[in-house]
């Protein structure tokens, strides 16, 4: 994901994410159960829950499903326990893929992954391979007026804010400092499109149209397993280019 290239990579997994609700919702419940065991399940006092929360509020999540996620986390209702894992890998064109695991049993989410992989014309890599060239960071993708994002954004503590093409902007923090920010750009009328924590790359890699199918159609293989939480990557897509693929598909 590069420049304007990176607000069509987020459309092009919200899209896919609006197609398939129900395997969105146990997603999210599993990022909410992981958040509330490891840090408590009071949002105030947790802020990995209170974004794992705000997401699967503006995915339209029930209330009752994201209360049962908290209690099933701290243990007041009987669940599973999900180990969260990384996988990592070379997808077609040489793009780096950084899968995000949660799952309840390691032997299936290995098989499932190197599977994916191996059909979609991907290298399963070890670990360490390409996690280097990501970085763990806030993202809050807004649109609105230049002056008013930029300000609002840095004065609530951003670290930098990108330009996403037709007024869209791209507004980087710590990840601790996204609700913050977040709720900032939210009570200045700015509207939001999308607030969380992702993993973005250090450096990209120009795709062309062949190998931008193969890796589209790579990643939507291992998004649509059930213990792939996340897939993060580092193409550079052209957005004419982003369009017609996904046109296409």
């Amino acid at each position: 994901m590069a420049g304007h290239s990176k607000w069509a990579n987020i459309k092009h997994r919200k899209g896919r994410q609006d197609a398939a609700r129900g395997k969105l919702f146990a997603k999210l419940a599993k990022g909410i159960e992981v958040a509330a065991r490891e840090g408590g399940g009071d949002p105030g006092f947790n802020p990995t829950l209170a974004t794992a929360v705000e997401k699967a509020k503006a995915a339209s999540m029930p209330n009752d499903n994201i209360d049962r996620a908290i209690k099933r986390g701290t243990g007041e209702v009987e669940g599973a326990v999900y180990e969260e894992i990384w996988y990592e890998g070379y997808g077609p064109g040489g793009v780096a893929l950084y899968v995000q695991i949660l799952t309840d049993n390691r032997n299936r989410a290995a098989s499932d992954v190197r599977s994916a992989f191996t059909r979609g014309g991907g290298n399963l890599g070890q670990p360490g391979s390409v996690g280097y060239l990501f970085s763990q960071r806030g993202l809050v993708v807004v649109k609105g007026d230049e002056d008013d994002v930029m300000l609002t954004a840095l004065e609530a503590g951003a670290e930098d804010v990108r330009d996403a093409g037709d007024g869209w902007w791209e507004i980087i923090t710590n990840p601790s400092d996204l609700n913050g920010v977040r709720d900032a750009v939210a009570g200045a009328g700015i509207e939001i499109d999308s607030a969380d924590v992702t993993q973005l790359p250090s450096t990209t890699v120009p795709v062309d149209e062949s190998d931008a199918k193969k890796l589209l159609r790579l990643i939507d293989n291992l998004d649509d397993l059930d213990d792939v939480q996340a897939v993060f990557s580092n193409y550079d897509i052209d957005d004419e280019l982003m369009e017609r693929v996904l046109a296409e598909a």
